[in-house]
Parts: structure tokens; C-alpha cells; sequence
């Protein structure tokens, strides 16, 4: 039997939500409803946005390029902790032994993730986890944390080498050995959609909309204005 997933998009290549080249997953599904939250639009749990792991697979497999990671987003993935964990041990069975890193995001404290068991052996499965609600009055959270309470925290070697604190001062340094580092956002055009991808700071959400506008792009229907 094919395992589901509420799935609100995928996209490539991601270069502002972790080290490199990336894909990215977004899950459909959050009942944490952060306020300030810029991905509202993957709050509702809708059965629509059900799709088989093995579809997500199957785009994962046709990308034309380089794949240094992948980032899981939402939505909330550990509120579908049987279906993301089963996408991971396809994504490690895909891609074999390697220099792939796994990065997952959660509203969720660590701790909280820990203190139950299915959904501890999912953050075992990822390289490394970004935990902690959104706080909108503790913004600007550094490389890859929208607030400042949450908590970048690197799990496994490759992890530690990309995740790490001394990798994220090297790369702010910029030593020459430094891992690739992720710009704060990005923006993609998909259909007459746009689409901010990344963490952003305060204000960069309306500044961006305001150089579309000044380029003739209206931005309707943004869900960080929900």
C-alpha cells in the first residue's frame, strides 16, 4: 500500500533554505497557526492535497541537476510523522550513500519532539532540525531561523559539518573552506504565481512586493498579509 502525504508543493532548485543546490518539500497541515506566519496558505489539512510518497519520489528522481540536500518544510511535518518518514528513508534509499542532507523544519520545541517516541525516531532520520514556533516579536533569527527562539540543531556528522557552529562562522567569515551558504530568500515565478522562499527578516516580505510592484507585478492574495 502506497503511504500518502498531504503535500502543498515541491520545488527546485531551493537556495535559501539550507546549504547548496536543494529540493524542496512543503507538507500540507499545521494546527500550531503561528501569528505572522508566512506560509498560512499550508495551515488547512485538506484530503486534496494527498499524494503517494512515491509520486513525490518520482519528481525527486527527473530533476536535472545537482541535489546537495533536501529541505522539508510546511506546514507542520512531524503532524505526519508516518508518511515524512517514510519519504526520508526513500529519499536516503534514492540517494545512497553520500554528501545528501536531509534539513526538516518544525513548529515544535526539540524537547517536545523527544519526549514521544514516534515522533523522536523521525528527527533521528533527518541530518539536522529547525524547532521552535515563530515568535513575531523575536524576529530575526539568524541563518535559516525566522525568531530567535528557534533552534538550529545539526544531528549526524554531514549535519554537524554543514549545520554546525563552527560552519555557520566560517561562513559568515568567509574562509575559502566554507560550506555554500543560503541566501535569506528567493523568489520564484511558477504559473502567474509567486512564490518567497527562505526565512525572511521584518520587512523583507513588503519590500520585495514593493520592487515587484515597481516592475509592474501586483502582488493579490499573499498569504503573509492573511
Amino acid at each position: 500500500m502506497t503511504t500518502t502525504l498531504l503535500l502543498n508543493r515541491c520545488h527546485y532548485p531551493v537556495t535559501a533554505l539550507g546549504p547548496g543546490v536543494r529540493a524542496g518539500i512543503w507538507v500540507q497541515g499545521c494546527t500550531i497557526a503561528c501569528p505572522g506566519c508566512v506560509a498560512v496558505d499550508t495551515w488547512a489539512a485538506t484530503p486534496e492535497a494527498a499524494v503517494g510518497v512515491d509520486a513525490v519520489m518520482g519528481w525527486l528522481s527527473t530533476l536535472d541537476g545537482p541535489v546537495d540536500g533536501v529541505t522539508i518544510s510546511g506546514g507542520e511535518p512531524f503532524q505526519q510523522p508516518q508518511a515524512v518518514g517514510a519519504l526520508i528513508r526513500e529519499i536516503r534509499d534514492w540517494a545512497g550513500p553520500g554528501r545528501l542532507d536531509v534539513l526538516v523544519y518544525s513548529g515544535y520545541s526539540l524537547s517536545r519532539l523527544r519526549s514521544r517516541t514516534h515522533l523522536s525516531a523521525l528527527v533521528d532520520l533527518c541530518d539536522a532540525v529547525v524547532t521552535g514556533p515563530y515568535v513575531r516579536a523575536r524576529p530575526d533569527g539568524g541563518w535559516l531561523r525566522g525568531s530567535s527562539n528557534q533552534v538550529l540543531t545539526p544531528l549526524t556528522a554531514l549535519g554537524r559539518e554543514r549545520y554546525g557552529a563552527e560552519s555557520v562562522e566560517a561562513t559568515r567569515s568567509g574562509e575559502p573552506e566554507a560550506p555554500l551558504k543560503a541566501p535569506r530568500m528567493q523568489v520564484s515565478v511558477e504559473g502567474g504565481r509567486v512564490r518567497m522562499i527562505g526565512v525572511p527578516r521584518r520587512g523583507d516580505l513588503d519590500r520585495a512586493a514593493e520592487e515587484l510592484r515597481r516592475a509592474g507585478i501586483e502582488i493579490e492574495g499573499a498569504s503573509w498579509w492573511s
